[in-house]
């Protein structure tokens, strides 16, 4: 089963054509054909680098929490 969308045409509801080329283009409106979504100075971070940076996110946050209470200063 599959799920279509329609618009209205003056002798009832036609299928209006699915083209979905990535995520991206399913952001943007068809109504006002908006500018696509380029960012030509971003890059992607790596599944690695990503780990990485939410870990060591993760361990400072730890860190800080134990020496906070360790000299209470959260008591």
């Amino acid at each position: 089963m599959s799920l279509k969308l329609y618009r209205p045409v003056t002798r009832g509801l036609e299928p209006s054509p699915v083209e979905q080329k990535s995520w991206r283009h399913r952001l943007r409106s068809s109504r006002w054909d908006a500018a696509p979504l380029e960012n030509p100075e971003g890059q992607e971070a790596g599944p690695l680098g990503a780990v990485l940076l939410f870990g060591g996110l993760a361990a400072v946050t730890f860190v800080l929490l134990v020496i906070g209470y360790g000299i209470g200063f959260w008591s």
